[in-house]
């Protein structure tokens, strides 16, 4: 796909004033130039224009709010005192994968005195005896080179991402510090629960054996009675029999 027809297409019913964001990676320029890109595009913040086989930034049209500006895998090897003539705010590049061989070249960005990082990973000028420290020499606003600062301590991802984590972190304390309240006022509530529910069962087991004795009571009683019912039956039955054996002998 065209370049141009590309941007057309990415402004999904926008106008260019509107548009902070723009990538196009992977479509054609038809000359080796930018196409489609003008002036309008006044509020863009981020342009990715990876492998879209550019040769030349002389048509980059001034674009006073970038910051981030992503070329890699092109065919660029110079001409790159445009960048700071139309995007002076730049404080991301770049530019891996060109034809950038020598350090003449980025001479001219040295006039973007806002750049802080710059990527040139798989261009010919990494070759070069003591690359790393030319570069900062010569760039001294630049401090992440190919993603690591002149000590080579990496270069950190987002300031932005690392306030997300902290926010996300204090916030994720504060459920768990919430939940663990909860998880202790239920346990509380079980405690007195539990010595509630067992003062209940040794009230119960007390009045049970209560009802046990004066069952036994009871039924000791009852067995007393059957007793002296029986013995006065066999005093009855004796006074009767010894009655009948005095009227015989009478006879």
């Amino acid at each position: 796909m065209e370049m141009k027809k590309r941007i057309s297409l990415e402004l999904r019913n926008k106008t260019p004033a509107e548009v902070a964001e723009l990538v196009v990676d992977n479509c054609r320029s038809s000359d080796g130039e930018i196409e489609g890109l003008t002036d309008e595009f006044k509020e863009l913040e981020f342009l990715s224009m990876v492998n879209v086989g550019l040769t030349s930034l002389a048509k980059l049209p001034t674009l006073p709010k970038l910051r981030k500006l992503e070329l890699s895998d092109n065919n660029i090897s110079g001409s790159l005192e445009t960048l700071a003539e139309k995007c002076a705010n730049l404080t991301y590049l770049n530019l891996s994968g060109n034809k950038i061989k020598e350090l003449s070249t980025l001479e001219a960005l040295q006039n973007l005195k806002n750049l802080k990082s710059l990527d040139l990973f798989n261009c010919e000028i990494t070759t070069l005896e003591d690359y790393r420290e030319s570069i900062f020499e010569l760039l001294p606003q630049v401090t992440y080179l190919d993603g690591f600062d002149a000590e080579d301590n990496e270069a950190p991802d987002s300031e932005a991402d690392d306030d997300d984590d902290d926010e996300d972190g204090e916030e994720g304390a504060g459920q768990l510090g919430d939940y663990e309240e909860e998880e202790e006022e239920e346990d509380e509530e079980g405690s007195e629960g539990g010595e509630v529910g067992l003062s209940y069962l040794m009230k119960e087991d007390i009045q049970d054996e209560e009802d046990d004795g004066d069952y036994v009571e009871e039924e000791e009683e009852e067995e007393g009675e059957e007793e002296a019912d029986v013995r006065g039956e066999k005093r009855k039955r004796d006074a009767e029999d010894e009655g009948e054996d005095d009227d015989e002998d009478d006879d």
